[in-house]
């Protein structure tokens, strides 16, 4: 539905968005996932035809936005991070403004705006000024405009920011309810949410794309390491010299503690499915006493503070795979 071939955009010597290339299947729902600066509002500003590229192409279900900006546009519907709303406007007269701007025909009109309304819980509100609504009716209005004439394509930039608790939760359901019926891609820096509504996620860092795949893909491909926490009671260097010698250890870190205890961390391969029985063990042999031993998997968490605060030097590894 939507290729985008080594895309970049340099502001004189800051590249926003570097040689990303991706594709977008119809009919699932897409994460554009991020810290602040990753370059994600850059990428929807050229997917929507806002913005043009240095280099690169964006296709919309085969249509270059830039070469055949109208076929490419009239397949998709855009949520910014602002909602263009016009305060001074009730939200059916907005809806309405929007709808012949999109060149709906009269004969449609109210029937759409209907529809619109009710996918997007704005019903009860249709006669009221925009300016007296909450952030939350706020962004719900800024989705059914972008619904408005069932484009094939939902963008949506940051659609949760600015929102209390109880309107995240209704927004993010009304994100998953448009998932049914349109391929949407909304960008986010915050993990739970990608995680909450999309079927798979693109991470994105300093422009690049790092790595893409389900969600549990992403934890089961790049959060691999499995991390051991030990508390023993002996002498540091003693501790570290026999987890060491155990096989599959990748990584031993120790903090010596009060009373002769030592906090340990060991890194180690997540194939060796009987690890914790090889370290105690190899501790139990050197008649090291075992206080506590616990077993942790990186979670998707894990991944994305990895990919996105080493640069993505782990990203050449993995992307391809995914």
């Amino acid at each position: 539905m939507i290729e985008v071939r080594d895309l970049t955009k340099r502001y004189g010597d800051r590249v926003a968005v570097d040689g990303l290339s991706f594709t977008v299947e119809k009919g699932a729902v897409y994460g554009l996932l991020g810290p602040n600066g990753a370059g994600k509002t850059t990428t929807m500003n050229i997917l929507t035809g806002c913005l043009a590229p240095t280099e690169g192409h964006a296709l919309i279900g085969g249509h270059d936005i830039f070469e055949e900006p109208m076929a490419a546009k009239r397949l998709i519907g855009y949520l910014p991070e602002q909602p263009p709303l016009y305060m001074g406007m009730t939200v059916r007269e907005y809806l309405a403004f929007v709808a012949r701007a999109k060149g709906m025909k009269l004969s449609a009109l109210e029937g759409e705006l209907d529809r619109v309304m009710a996918v997007a819980g704005v019903t009860d509100v249709a006669d009221r000024l925009i300016r007296n609504l909450s952030k939350g009716y706020r962004q719900r209005v800024g989705v059914a405009q972008a619904i408005l004439a069932s484009p094939e394509v939902v963008i949506l930039d940051e659609p949760t920011v600015g929102l209390d608790p109880l309107q995240i939760i209704e927004i993010r359901e009304l994100i998953r309810s448009l998932g049914r019926e349109h391929t949407v891609i909304l960008s986010s820096h915050i993990l739970s949410e990608v995680q909450a509504v999309c079927d798979r996620v693109l991470v994105i860092h300093k422009g690049r794309l790092v790595a893409s795949g389900t969600p549990s893909e992403l934890e089961a491909r790049l959060a691999g390491q499995v991390t051991f926490a030990i508390t023993v009671k002996a002498a540091p260097l003693e501790a570290r010299e026999a987890l060491e010698a155990v096989p599959g250890v990748q990584d031993v870190a120790v903090e010596a503690g009060e009373d002769g205890r030592c906090a340990v961390t060991v890194a180690v391969s997540g194939e060796a499915a009987d690890m914790d029985e090889r370290l105690s063990f190899a501790l139990s042999d050197r008649h090291i006493p075992v206080l506590r031993l616990t077993r942790e998997q990186a979670t998707l968490e894990d991944v994305f503070l990895a990919l996105t605060q080493d640069g993505g030097k782990e990203a050449d590894e993995h992307v391809g795979d995914l």
